[in-house]
């Protein structure tokens, strides 16, 4: 253990190095590809272990703004396993698991676990679970690009998982951001604007008037309250990713 940061554990990297580290897992809607929900673990918990775990932060993501709940659930071979299956299947979640080559299995101990693993066998197999598996692979591994690749969040600084936390949250919101600005300007990225100089420049001329206005109005506006009775006010903000 590392005594300046309990959190980290040491694990295997993919090159074969030991290291501190930590473990990150993202949920990601595979409609829009929007990043519903990240989770932070230490380097030591499997994912078998940390799925449920992630897929409940997902779902309390997903109805805190009253979004659509979840009836699928598509993974790797790594969140493989008879607990996991039966753990979906009771929470009532449609399992597409990739399933690793284990040979010829036997149910004697386990039977209560024969009919949902065959039924997420004969589910990944179908035209539908190879479309869902294509769109992992393309909108899953977009996410760990664009926060750890193009972030730079492959090796962090901070200690704590409360801290590094809040730092990845910060990441996922960017990276949603970009989804939407994609959605409504057509450019999600500050290079995806060249070539398009004067309507943006325009466009960014008239957001810096609107927040000049409003940051004018609220600094009269204590002033303003005051007269009126009210010294003090509070503001509440939430957000979540859509």
């Amino acid at each position: 253990m590392n005594p300046s940061d309990p959190d980290a554990k040491v694990t295997q990297l993919k090159d074969g190095r030991t290291h501190l580290a930590h473990k990150v897992e993202h949920a990601v809607d595979l409609d829009t590809g929007a990043l519903v929900a990240v989770t932070l673990h230490g380097a030591d918990v499997g994912d078998t272990t940390s799925l449920l775990a992630t897929t409940l932060t997902a779902a309390e993501q997903l109805a805190a703004v009253q979004a659509t709940v979840p009836t699928a659930l598509v993974g790797d071979r790594g969140y493989h396993s008879n607990d996991t299956l039966l753990t979906l299947r009771a929470l009532g979640l449609r399992a597409y698991l990739a399933e690793p080559d284990r040979g010829r299995r036997c149910w004697a101990k386990e039977p209560e676990a024969q009919q949902p693993v065959y039924g997420n066998r004969r589910r990944v197999g179908g035209p539908c679970g190879k479309r869902l598996m294509r769109r992992r692979g393309e909108y899953v591994e977009r996410t760990f690009a664009h926060v750890y690749d193009t972030g730079g969040l492959r090796r962090i600084h901070l200690r704590g998982h409360p801290n590094i936390l809040k730092r990845l949250i910060v990441h996922a919101g960017a990276f949603n951001l970009g989804l939407l600005m994609r959605h409504v300007f057509g450019r999600g990225t500050p290079r995806g604007l060249q070539g398009r100089r004067q309507p943006w420049g325009l466009l960014w001329l008239t957001l810096y008037s609107l927040f000049t206005a409003l940051r004018t109005t609220l600094t009269r506006l204590p002033c303003f309250l005051a007269r009126h009775g009210i010294s003090r006010f509070s503001i509440a903000a939430t957000g979540s990713p859509q």
